[in-house]
């Protein structure tokens, strides 16, 4: 049976079906304001069959969210519009990985996903995932399945987003990949500042991760999150994986399904 995944950001909520190892119909919702239990789950329901889906035909609903305010609304919409209890990522159930931190309950639900994804689409790697969404997230993860921790920076609409807000002349711009690094305007040079600050940011934090975590070995580095596409043309990625947190989501249902 085809098991209804939410990937609860602080930006927007991605949602898939996932069925047969595979996540189809994808769909995004802002996340905020968050809704009642009912207004989450008519939005559901009706995305659902717009994709000619029988709403009847869930019977799972797995969960992954870094917005704690909304978790009450969608275990109440869940409950009543899909007649069963979600599944949340969290402290607690069976994920697979050993959390090698200093306090495993810290790290957000999110960072454990896409970590999950990545142990099994790439088996026996060491990975570093890249998720470029609302933060710019590191996190290192060994080929024994070890989570060994990261980095945090703010994403690049933040950064473009306080720009904007911290000056009095600044305007807010598309954001972009720039060919060129020499801006001839105002809003060119933004974009430049933007893009190929945030490239920089990138390829110095993975290179001290690789060096740090796993001096002399082969590492895959994975793309994943909203602006994953951004840099793909940059050849620093050797996997861009944009439902990365999705499909953790579910491996992770799965492995507490069995348990």
């Amino acid at each position: 049976m085809p098991v209804l995944c939410l990937d609860v950001g602080n930006s927007q909520i991605l949602a898939g079906l996932c069925s047969d190892g595979e996540v189809r119909h994808l769909f995004r919702k802002n996340t905020r304001p968050t809704g009642s239990s009912d207004e989450l789950g008519i939005f559901l329901r009706s995305i659902l069959r717009e994709n000619d889906i029988a709403p009847e035909s869930i019977t799972d609903v797995a969960v992954s969210s870094v917005v704690p305010e909304i978790n009450h609304s969608l275990r109440g919409a869940v409950n009543r519009y899909f007649n069963c209890e979600p599944f949340f990522l969290q402290a607690g159930v069976k994920t697979g990985l050993k959390i090698s931190v200093a306090h495993p309950t810290e790290i957000g639900s999110d960072r454990i996903a896409t970590a999950i994804g990545a142990t099994y689409l790439y088996p026996e790697a060491n990975v570093i995932i890249v998720d470029l969404g609302t933060a710019t997230v590191l996190g290192a993860v060994s080929a024994k399945k070890e989570f060994l921790g990261g980095t945090i920076s703010p994403g690049i609409r933040i950064s473009m987003e306080v720009l904007q807000s911290a000056t009095a002349k600044l305007p807010t711009v598309e954001i972009t990949k720039r060919v060129s690094a020499l801006g001839k305007n105002t809003i060119e040079c933004i974009q430049s500042g933007l893009y190929f600050g945030h490239l920089g940011m990138i390829k110095e934090l993975s290179g001290r991760l690789k060096t740090e975590c796993f001096a002399n070995q082969n590492v895959t580095l994975i793309a994943t999150g909203g602006f994953c596409h951004l840099f793909s043309d940059e050849k620093i990625f050797d996997a861009v994986e944009p439902i990365l947190a999705l499909k953790g989501i579910v491996y992770a249902f799965q492995l507490n399904l069995k348990k």
